[in-house]
């Protein structure tokens, strides 16, 4: 069998691993540099607190792999468990936490639902007074998405597949109703599957096929703070659901800071603005100080950074094979870092076997959208 892959990010890379790891002819093409699109612009976050069971069951296959990335792959990934603390201001978000909590505990997730007060155990400079309840779990955590996309094409590349960049699709094949290959700048490739994984540009590609792919490419924005107060290592991911905005410990005490504000436009993934806002780096770091006590107007900005979220309407990816012989692996709205272990492994699955076992995507298919089975998740980190 041989399989093209269109797109050099963690997913893709995975992806290609994972097939070629089981004796596939792959080839993995990538228009700029490997993790160049949204990876190398991830915040990283590791996490099993989800509210729907399949991002729950795509992110606890994941961790499996990233507890042992460094002993299967070489590559130590700086992984870091000091959990995610996710916190409320309005009784209606509480109310989920109430909801949500059973249900992630019923399958394996160790979350639970803290006291404010009890939350500073763990985030010693949270402002309680903002706050009317937390969920918390201690296994959640975050690692350097550029690491783990290191190790996935090292691993990749010692298992056979080929690894080539600088090279653009221009055009996707089909030949009675099934895709053969792609045509690129470089020449025509054949195969029996080709792979969309190519994250914002993958409605592009699906679009080449005749495919109409329901995924938008918005901008995210994210600083390295010096904050007033040294944010200690031991802290967890705290995401303020209310507020949209959300911080964790880098190194030597500095905070990694994110989060949305105002306006959500479509952004074109060629042209879009790669440099953070001012006005919006403020305007965040503003709304962090009112999170925990850190932060205040002697913070000062280290870097900033934009990148692109592949958001699908209800921020759940699009796994499936969208037609014979074209798989897609995208839209994962910021989640692809996080599940991409777990894709890959079910890419290779849907190519080799047609179907997945290491987690059921039945959920994940397109048609959802036409259905009316949108799926609903509340604690989307913005």
């Amino acid at each position: 069998m041989k399989v093209i892959i269109v797109g050099g990010g963690i997913v893709g890379c995975a992806s290609a691993y994972y097939l070629a790891d089981r004796g596939v002819n792959v080839t993995l093409l990538e228009r700029t540099s490997l993790g160049a699109g949204a990876t190398d612009r991830a915040a990283g976050g590791i996490r099993a607190q989800f509210s729907t069971e399949v991002s729950i069951r795509l992110s606890q296959a994941a961790i499996s792999v990233w507890e042992t990335f460094e002993d299967e792959f070489g590559v130590d990934i700086e992984y870091k468990r000091p959990g995610y603390l996710y916190v409320a201001r309005k009784e209606s978000t509480a109310e989920l936490f109430e909801e949500t909590v059973p249900f992630q505990n019923g399958l394996g997730v160790d979350s639970r639902i803290l006291d404010p007060e009890a939350a500073t155990e763990y985030v010693p400079g949270l402002r309680t007074e903002q706050y009317v309840a937390t969920a918390y779990c201690p296994t959640d955590g975050f690692a350097d998405p550029h690491l783990g996309l290191q190790g996935f094409s090292i691993a990749a590349n010692e298992a056979g597949a080929e690894i080539e960049t600088g090279v653009e699709v221009t055009d996707v094949r089909v030949r009675d109703g099934r895709v053969i290959g792609v045509d690129t700048t470089e020449g025509r490739y054949d195969a029996d599957v080709v792979v969309n994984a190519a994250g914002s540009w993958s409605p592009q590609i699906a679009k080449m096929a005749g495919i109409d792919l329901p995924v938008t490419p918005k901008r995210r924005q994210a600083l390295i703070v010096d904050p007033e107060s040294p944010v200690p290592d031991s802290n967890p991911l705290v995401t303020d659901l209310d507020a949209g905005c959300y911080f964790r410990p880098e190194r030597n005490g500095q905070a990694l800071v994110g989060g949305h504000l105002g306006r959500d436009p479509p952004q074109n993934p060629d042209e879009y603005e790669k440099s953070h806002n001012l006005d919006w780096a403020a305007d965040i770091v503003e709304q962090v100080a009112t999170v925990a006590d850190y932060f205040g107007p002697d913070s000062r900005l280290v870097r900033g950074w934009a990148g692109l979220y592949a958001m699908t309407p209800d921020h759940h990816p699009i796994i499936e094979e969208s037609m014979p012989g074209f798989l897609t692996a995208t839209g994962f709205s910021g989640h692809g870092f996080m599940q991409s272990p777990a894709t890959g492994q079910v890419v290779a699955e849907l190519a080799l076997d047609g179907e997945a076992t290491t987690v059921d995507v039945s959920p994940l298919t397109r048609d959802r959208f036409d259905r009316g089975e949108e799926l609903h998740e509340t604690y989307f980190s913005a």
